[in-house]
This record gives structure tokens, C-alpha cells and sequence, in this order.
């Protein structure tokens, strides 16, 4: 049917019929009855071309004199869609919208009953707090839910929590976010998706593909210029069976290597006070410091160490709270303000 005439340098088709209800569509709608063979020749011209180039926008730049002025405003409407997606807030709804119409689109090729959801910025099951862009209903039922987060964002970073300080002011880290997600959209199972140009190296150092914190949750990286869902797929797929098929052990171990890792963490900041020592007198008020931080995140770690022990295991609420340590901050600064007060500082 397809063949190459090497002495003419043609292709020559014979008999092709074209099943595609897309192309039906375009041809019997858009298309006039007297222009269907240029219009045929112009498409299989631009798709070769395509295939040809990694990257739509260098495709557009240089088919450009072979098609005419109206590919020059296809790529000009293209650049500019880049930029904005790219350069303004738009990003954030536009990715979430991307990321919830891809995951259907993969749920009727593969004839998988799930739903993807916007949540629209509403509210969850924690107060006025709207963090999980997208809800997936497993099989229809909203019993059953993964939650999955948007950020290209560069500014996000990976945020383990034994490298976490809580004592410095709030942000949004990969960690956090994820529990949150969990929390607030009461999923089994959450998310979080970056694009490969809008991410922070921290993320990358993680994975540059798929990658999982147990009883944390999943980070899928995607190319969103290249078109490339494959490691969404990958993390959804994987947080689906995760999803399906978990059970409540007697005791959540991986909770509790959370807790353990924190602890170590806290452990290792007593053994920074002998160098303080050593290494400046003057340096006592920081030694103070620590001491009352540290003092303040044992105890705070033993409170949820206890509570693990037990109930067996940790609400994704205690965990997010557990996490931010919001409480051990907002004591420790009553105490700073005082050390502050006896060295006049």
C-alpha cells in the first residue's frame, strides 16, 4: 500500500483507507469537498515534520516559510501560551487542569473506572485549608481516594524532616505537602507532581522520575513541553494498588521510622552543643538556644511516640501536626524572647 520510488524520490500510496474518527471529524467539518487533497498533503507534510523535531516550538520555527503565514500565528500563539504558562501564576491552574485531563484521558483508554477531579480550591477536611488540586475517585467510590498536588514551582523543595528546622518560618515543602494532601483531602494515598523545567535541585537529588517516602506519599516528575505523563502513570499506578490493597498493621513500622528519624535528628543536635562550646564562649546564648530547642522536641517527640505506641498507629492529621511542629515553635518563642532579655540582645 506504502511504497518508496527511489528514482523518483516519491512515496507512493495505493488504495489507503484512513479509520480514524478525528480525521473523519476535521475532513467532514472543516474541510471543503474541492481542497481535501492539499489539505491531506499539508497534514502529512507538518506530521513528518513533527516527527522529525524534538520540540514543537523549533518544528513551528522552521516549517514557517514552507507553510505560510498561518503557521507563523500557530507558533506565535504557541510562544506565547509557553511564556505565560511559564512566567505567571497561570502555571498553577493550567498544570492542575493538564495533569486531572490527562489522568482521564488514561482512565478510558485503559478502561480504568476512576475519576479525576479539580477540587476548584475548596476547602477539605482541614480548616479553610484547600492544599490536594485533584481527587481520584478508585473505581467511583469517594471511600476510596488518592490525592495528588501541583507544583511547578522552583521554590519547593524536598523538606526530609531530618533536615527540617522547624524553628524557622513556615514553608511549603514536598514532605509537607503530601501530608497535607493526605490530610485534608482524606485520601489513602497522595501525590505530588512537578514539571522538569520548573523544579528545585533538592527534588531532582530525590528522583528524576518516580519516587517514594513510605507513609508519606509518592513524587512523579513530568516534562510538561515534551508532552512526557509516563512517571504520572507510573506513581498513580503504583499509588492505586497501594490504595486498593493496604491493610492496617498492629503497628505502623513505617510511621514509626518517621518519628525514629526525627529523634536521631534531634539526637545529633545535642551533640552540636560541645562544639559550640569549644569553639566560643561568647557563643553561650546559642548553646541556650539549642538546649530549650532541643529539650522543647524531645518532649514533643515523646508525646507522639506515645501516642503511636499506643493507638497503633497516627492519623495523617497527627502526622501533619507532627510534622509542621507548629506547637514547639510557638513555646520556644516565649522562651527566645527571654534568653534574648538576659543577654540584652
Amino acid at each position: 500500500m506504502i511504497k518508496l520510488n527511489q528514482q523518483k524520490k516519491q512515496l507512493e500510496l495505493k488504495n489507503i483507507t484512513i479509520s480514524n474518527e478525528l480525521v473523519f471529524e476535521f475532513f467532514d467539518k472543516k474541510v471543503k469537498k474541492e481542497d481535501y487533497q492539499e489539505v491531506f498533503l499539508k497534514a502529512f507534510y507538518i506530521g513528518v515534520l513533527a516527527l522529525m523535531e524534538d520540540r514543537l516550538s523549533a518544528f513551528l520555527a522552521k516549517t514557517q516559510s514552507e507553510l505560510g503565514v498561518e503557521l507563523e500565528s500557530l507558533k506565535q500563539i504557541f510562544d506565547l501560551k509557553q511564556e505565560l504558562f511559564y512566567k505567571s501564576t497561570i502555571k498553577g491552574v493550567a498544570a492542575e487542569e493538564d495533569v486531572a485531563a490527562f489522568l482521564n484521558d488514561y482512565f478510558d483508554q485503559k478502561k480504568i473506572k476512576d475519576d479525576a477531579f479539580l477540587t476548584g480550591g475548596d476547602a477539605g477536611a482541614l480548616p479553610r485549608n484547600k492544599t490536594g488540586d485533584i481527587l481520584v475517585h478508585i473505581d467511583g467510590t469517594q471511600d476510596l481516594r488518592i490525592g495528588i498536588e501541583c507544583k511547578f514551582d522552583k521554590s519547593i523543595k524536598l523538606g526530609d524532616i531530618a533536615d527540617k528546622d522547624v524553628f524557622t518560618r513556615k514553608m511549603d515543602t514536598a514532605w509537607s505537602q503530601l501530608i497535607e494532601t493526605q490530610a485534608n483531602r482524606e485520601s489513602k494515598v497522595s501525590i505530588m507532581v512537578f514539571d522538569r523545567s520548573l523544579v528545585d535541585k533538592s527534588i531532582l537529588d530525590f528522583t528524576e522520575n518516580v519516587g517514594f517516602i513510605p507513609s508519606i506519599g509518592f513524587i512523579s516528575v513530568i516534562d510538561v513541553q515534551r508532552g512526557d505523563y509516563s512517571n504520572l502513570v507510573i506513581a498513580y499506578n503504583l499509588a492505586r494498588d497501594i490504595a486498593v490493597n493496604a491493610s492496617t498493621p498492629d503497628l505502623d513500622l513505617d510511621l514509626l521510622l518517621v518519628i525514629i528519624k526525627r529523634i536521631i535528628h534531634t539526637i545529633d543536635e545535642f551533640k552540636s552543643i560541645r562544639k559550640l562550646v569549644e569553639s566560643n564562649i561568647k557563643t553561650n546564648e546559642k548553646i541556650l538556644q539549642q538546649l530549650e530547642k532541643s529539650f522543647l522536641l524531645m518532649d514533643f517527640n515523646q508525646k507522639y511516640m506515645e501516642k503511636l505506641l499506643k493507638e497503633k498507629t497516627l492519623t495523617s492529621a497527627d502526622l501533619l501536626a507532627f510534622y509542621m511542629a507548629e506547637d514547639v515553635r510557638d513555646k520556644y518563642s516565649v522562651i527566645e524572647k527571654e534568653i534574648n532579655d538576659l543577654s540584652g540582645s
